[in-house]
């Protein structure tokens, strides 16, 4: 399925600058771009266009004003043809837009090869006061988001303070330092071609290519053969460690009636089962990747160990997991 990520702010925060950071960044990933933007004259389209596979081009009005899911499972549906075989599609908001109203058309869609990937909330690290006085609403947005990008970080002296009233918004969600937009999109989403879910990644593969002393990422791969224990597993993944920004892979938990592959994929705070069939031939197996900045490499496998099964599972403990299922 491809995953749809939503990247809302005010005006000025840098949205359009990331979004071609992504683009250009992204390493031969097939991007499917919706801009949304406010006014007769999308200049945020005639930014972004001729850096993208496909496009889409909203003017004159929200995305989130729709009454309904028509509109936006329309254009979905163009961008998910498989001929275009995107990889990921990005909805670029509106300053204007309601992130909450959004996610909700993400959620409430029909279109049956994507899925909603997330909330990324970018904020402009110097113009963070006058935002927030300017526009009430971005303590809302603040708190909706998955991932907060802090953006323009070249232009204040201290992030610590921002970043400690971000979390007084919102306490959960990874906060990314940011200069120019410079997110590594292997924080959103599967760059280049698919690498094994397992695979230890190399600094190459996930380090942001500019030079940014800051943007320093490290992955910590996780395997087991042994069935995982679904309420021990949800209990680590509602308890993340600070700066884990990213998990992706699968899940075995084979409990009677649910043998199936849990596809697992989360952003910030957003999280995702993705239930299928094992591939013939293989061998049922957890395989993580987790990606994220100062994580506590021995710490995380040895509370992933511990989630393994050492005793009888019910299948109502597959209750904690099915909840975040979505049907491939």
């Amino acid at each position: 399925m491809i995953p749809v990520v939503l990247v809302t702010g005010f005006l000025g925060a840098g949205k359009t600058t990331l979004l071609n950071h992504l683009l250009t960044a992204a390493r031969g990933t097939r991007i499917g771009v919706i801009v949304n933007d406010f006014g007769s004259i999308d200049v945020d389209a005639m930014t972004v266009a001729g850096r993208v596979d496909s496009m889409i081009s909203l003017g004159n009005g929200c995305l989130c004003c729709a009454a309904d899911t028509s509109d936006v499972d329309g254009m979905l549906a163009r961008l998910a043809e498989p001929a275009l075989r995107m990889d990921v599609i990005v909805i670029e908001a509106s300053g204007l837009a309601d992130p909450q109203a959004m996610v909700r058309l993400l959620l409430a869609s029909e279109v049956p090869n994507v899925r909603y990937g997330g909330l990324v909330t970018v904020v402009d690290a110097a113009g963070f006061a006058a935002t927030a006085a300017d526009h009430p609403d971005l303590a809302r947005q603040l708190k909706l988001a998955d991932l907060v990008v802090l953006n323009k970080t070249d232009r204040v002296d201290s992030t610590a303070e921002l970043i400690r009233t971000i979390r007084t918004f919102n306490g959960e969600a990874p906060v990314v330092s940011t200069t120019h937009g410079a997110l590594d999109p292997s924080l959103l989403f599967e760059v280049g071609p698919n690498l094994p879910v397992a695979r230890q990644l190399s600094f190459d593969d996930l380090a942001d290519h500019t030079d940014h002393a800051h943007a320093r990422y490290e992955t910590v791969s996780f395997t087991s053969d042994d069935p995982m224990h679904p309420v021990r597993l949800m209990e680590f993944l509602d308890n993340r460690p600070a700066g884990l920004y990213r998990m992706k892979g699968f899940v075995h938990f084979g409990v009677p009636g649910h043998e199936d592959r849990f596809g697992l994929q989360t952003v910030g705070n957003y999280l995702r089962f993705h239930r299928s069939p094992w591939p013939r031939g293989t061998r049922p197996a957890t395989q993580l990747v987790l990606i994220g900045k100062d994580v506590d490499t021995d710490q995380v496998l040895s509370r992933l160990a511990a989630c393994a099964r050492t005793d009888e599972v019910e299948q109502r403990d597959m209750l904690w997991v099915t909840r975040y299922v979505a049907e491939e």
